[in-house]
């Protein structure tokens, strides 16, 4: 039997902010930082006026939270060791006085624990963009319902 988190009946104004204040971190995609200004505007305006909001809220800004020190952590794996790699097999003097350097004898065989450990860094960033958003639309079809959702993988720096 599942077991699924009870209704709680709220207005159709909480739900629909609720829902909102989700569906607001989809605009990262199209402004900087939008995942976190927008719900942080929705949810400090409506916390004090609604326990769904406030609930909702918290959720969705721990998640984005969550996912920016993730997407930290992998971009500090990742991108020091394809740096240090490049720059393992690039001459120095090639980048400073050859404009036309070509790349022959890249040393893959050399490296290949290193390009796998980042590789894996960047396919899980991947992947972690590609969960976050149908995470945010699942939770913005709970929060529509009337049901509270708690995000998976989220740390709760809000509580």
């Amino acid at each position: 039997m599942e077991t699924t988190t009870p209704l709680i009946m709220e207005t159709s104004s909480e739900k629909n902010t609720a829902t909102f204040t989700h569906l607001s971190t989809l605009s990262q995609y199209i402004i900087p930082f939008g995942n976190y200004i927008f719900p942080i505007l929705i949810w400090t305006t409506y916390k004090d006026k609604s326990e769904f909001v406030n609930h909702h809220g918290k959720q969705t800004l721990n998640f984005q939270l969550s996912l920016l020190l993730y997407t930290l952590v992998l971009a500090l794996i990742a991108i020091p060791i394809f740096i240090t790699v490049v720059l393992q097999n690039i001459p120095i003097e090639a980048l400073m006085y050859d404009d036309n350097y070509v790349i022959r004898n890249f040393n893959f065989e050399g490296n290949i624990g290193l390009l796998t450990v980042g590789a894996t860094a960047v396919l899980l960033f991947g992947l972690l963009k590609f969960v976050e958003f149908f995470l945010v639309i699942y939770a913005s079809i709970k929060a529509s319902n009337g049901e509270l959702y708690k995000y998976p993988i989220t740390i709760p720096f809000i509580k």
